[in-house]
């Protein structure tokens, strides 16, 4: 029992440190005024903030959606390859990884400037320009380039351990590509589904650099309205707390699903 408690010190103490205090913190300035009396006012404020909220989620749904779409056929070709094949893939998925987040947006800019790579070399086969920084196509790009391996890998890591005999035996019963595909892979790879779409979704939605980056910062996402509220111009602890508590609620629910998932299975 006492063995117990030693090794738990060190978890307990991480949790108190970096989770629990923050997380009173922001509840204490999402409720609270300056002189410290309750208050409802920065929680009533979230509504101002519902047009941003919902075009938050529009946008990580669709780099959600993309990348579920990108990563499927890719984690399912991947598992069925020889084991040297797959360590060299994964390790190929997981490189851009390694790198700097924010130097893996500024790649993109020289990319699809006006004048970038992509539009130079169109010029050159005479077609003409396409406005792609600065839009809502270019911030959906820099998600889905980002956030694609989290949805690659937890999809590979349920698809590899599908038997092969099982797609064989679905074949000998006369199952067509299509068939097994909706009968057998996809009912057998919903864990990997549902896990990497939480993995892209809640990051995506909560994001603000691609947005500032690539988008221009011509349409504020939730993360930069909080970001402002905290260390931007705006300074207002108590509203940037409650929108917090808002994304941390949407956390909450996707992991709660993807705990129902998993039990499930």
């Amino acid at each position: 029992m006492i063995k117990s408690r030693l090794t738990s010190t060190p978890f307990i103490v991480w949790m108190l440190i970096f989770t629990i205090i923050p997380l009173g913190l922001v509840i204490w300035f999402a409720i609270t005024t300056d002189n410290g009396s309750f208050t409802m006012d920065h929680i009533l404020a979230i509504g101002k903030h519902l047009p941003t909220f919902w075009y938050s989620i529009q946008i990580g749904a669709v780099s959600t959606v993309i990348c579920l779409i990108l990563a499927y056929p890719m984690a399912y070709n991947i598992s069925r390859r020889s084991e040297w094949a797959q360590q060299m893939l994964i390790m190929l998925i997981m490189m851009p990884m390694w790198m700097n987040f924010l130097l893996r947006i500024y790649a993109w800019k020289p990319l699809i400037e006006n004048n970038g790579v992509i539009n130079n070399l169109l010029g050159m086969a005479g077609i003409p320009q396409v406005q792609m920084m600065n839009t809502n196509g270019a911030v959906v790009m820099g998600m889905v380039y980002n956030y694609l391996p989290f949805m690659i890998l937890p999809l590979y890591s349920v698809m590899v351990k599908i038997d092969a005999r099982t797609i064989e035996a679905a074949q000998d019963l006369g199952g067509n590509n299509l068939q097994i595909l909706r009968r057998v892979i996809l009912p057998l790879s919903m864990p990997g589904i549902v896990t990497g779409v939480t993995m892209v979704f809640v990051p995506a939605v909560s994001t603000f650099a691609i947005s500032k980056l690539l988008g221009g910062g011509k349409k504020d996402m939730i993360g930069d309205v909080i970001e402002r509220m905290f260390i931007g111009q705006t300074h207002n602890f108590g509203v940037g707390s409650s929108l917090s508590l808002v994304l941390m609620v949407l956390i909450l629910l996707c992991m709660a699903l993807v705990g129902k998932v998993d039990r499930d299975e």
